[in-house]
């Protein structure tokens, strides 16, 4: 389940109309959803408020295997529509299989004149976190200066792990300063970073084939918009109809001495077959259960290739009904000869209700006759690991828990079991 701080920065990319998806980071994240997901470890409670449309304040607590916690502070420049955590949608909590919508420019904010002079300002975020009894401290600065152009600034301060480090017995990384930037122009996105740590220079570069999607918009505007369903393409004799997405990453570090490269691939399905929720088109009154007509199964297929390290690894994840995900993952050394296999599943719960309940003659509310209530994740690998996890919405509150174990471990096959507790508020 995604932390409180992850939904509003994804909340701020998507009031700004910057894209997320189109880095070369991301590039396989629609079959991580299924692949590796997180399972809770120990307990957890996080609450959350926003006092206003700018600021947010976020507390967290971890009761077992120990007892710690952290505080942490949001501000940005633009009003965000942060819900509360009883009425946010469900799919936007949770890291899942979807396909991405089409790769499209980025359109800033209009300007804003004043007696000759421009007096619109740069959007910005910033995020910090302070966490207890250790005293470790994280910080995020996100900033525009164009419409394509992004920086991040990124800063970790473990007292703890520098003195580790100073006395020769470090097992954690010690305070670091990342720096990124960003440049999106739809159908190129390059990112250049640089850690302070280890003196590390990277950049990574995706390149989109095929054609654009039309510019994006602040997400006030994006209600207005439809992208074009499948059944309005043009029809394609046999296999799958799909953009390929490729990029690359090469990075050098002149502490370590050492450097690293690696590439990729994506083949996805056209058009956007699960586009965010403000886009999809609404049910018919008439069928409101019967889903849109795909005549293609939502499908993600990735590949990478690390030439140095030797590792290769080709994923394929598909929509095969419309509750039910299924992924796996190859993974091969051809230095080592080592393999693994992975396979796993996400299914979605809906709370069905009669039709009768539902008021007739509104079109806008005949989706919720089928409201999200959870999502059932599960994956099996040849390694003998094993990972069940549900989340889901218990009143106002949202609610994760899950298990991981390792089934050739005799020792210890339960690697971890946690359930994860969280509620936050904008009223």
């Amino acid at each position: 389940m995604h932390p409180f701080a992850t939904y509003v920065l994804r909340s701020y990319y998507k009031a700004t109309g910057w894209n997320e998806d189109n880095l070369y980071s991301n590039l396989t994240r629609s079959s991580n959803a299924i692949l590796d997901f997180t399972v809770p470890r120990g307990l957890h409670f996080s609450i959350s408020k926003s006092p206003n449309a700018l600021f947010r304040t976020t507390y967290s607590m971890n009761a077992l295997p120990s007892l710690n916690g952290s505080v942490g502070y949001i501000f940005t420049s633009c009003d965000l529509d942060i819900k509360n955590s009883g009425d946010v949608r469900f799919k936007d909590m949770v890291e899942r299989f979807r396909i991405f919508d089409q790769p499209h420019k980025a359109v800033g904010n209009e300007e804003i004149w004043l007696a000759g002079k421009r007096i619109d300002t740069r959007d910005y975020l910033l995020y910090g976190r302070l966490y207890v009894p250790t005293g470790r401290l994280d910080a995020l600065y996100s900033t525009r200066f164009a419409a394509n152009i992004q920086a991040l600034v990124a800063a970790i301060s473990d007292p703890r792990a520098d003195y580790a480090q100073a006395t020769g017995r470090a097992a954690t990384s010690p305070s670091n300063v990342m720096l990124s930037l960003q440049h999106d122009t739809g159908r190129t996105c390059t990112e250049y970073t640089y850690s302070a740590e280890d003196m590390m220079v990277g950049v990574r570069l995706l390149h989109n084939f095929g054609r654009l999607g039309a510019p994006s918009t602040p997400a006030s505007t994006d209600a207005a918009r439809r992208p074009k369903r499948i059944d309005e393409e043009d029809a394609m004799e046999g296999g799958l109809k799909g953009r390929i997405s490729a990029g690359a990453e090469i990075y050098f570090s002149a502490k370590e001495k050492s450097a690293g490269v690696s590439t990729g691939i994506r083949f996805t399905t056209l058009p956007d077959a699960t586009p965010p929720s403000f886009k999809l088109p609404l049910e018919s009154p008439a069928s409101p259960s019967t889903p849109p007509p795909f005549s293609q199964p939502p499908t993600t297929i990735t590949a990478l290739f690390n030439p140095m390290l030797g590792h290769i690894s080709g994923a394929y994840a598909a929509q095969v009904s419309r509750d039910l995900s299924l992924g796996s993952r190859f993974d091969f050394n051809v230095y080592s000869y080592e393999s693994e296999w992975t396979m796993g599943a996400e299914w979605w719960l809906r709370r069905a209700r009669a039709a009768e309940d539902a008021p007739p003659t509104s079109a806008a509310l005949h989706s919720s006759l089928h409201d999200v209530t959870g999502v059932v994740k599960a994956r099996v690998s040849t390694s003998n690991e094993v990972a069940v996890m549900w989340e889901g919405r218990l009143s106002n509150l949202l609610v994760g828990i899950g298990l991981a174990a390792n089934l050739s471990s005799r020792a210890k096959p339960i690697r971890s079991l946690g359930l994860e507790l969280s509620y936050f508020s904008s009223s």
